[in-house]
């Protein structure tokens, strides 16, 4: 692994930032809206799996017990 002064690794380290392509506001707003959207599909799938797991859970203790 090569050594390089502090000034060579900024330049790179500006030359690397330099080569990102930032979101616009448009996509955050866009794929923040579909993170909350996709999270209260995935909460209610959930509660639908939990309540049917619960009543038949019940259901089975209530015919053994």
């Amino acid at each position: 692994m090569a050594i390089t002064n502090p000034f060579q690794f900024l330049q790179q380290v500006r030359a690397e930032v330099a080569k990102v392509v930032w979101p616009t506001r448009r996509e955050v707003m866009l794929t923040t809206v579909m993170v909350f959207i996709l999270a209260a599909l995935t909460a209610i799938f959930f509660a639908i799996v939990d309540i049917l797991i619960r009543g038949g859970l019940q259901t089975v203790l209530n015919f053994f017990g």
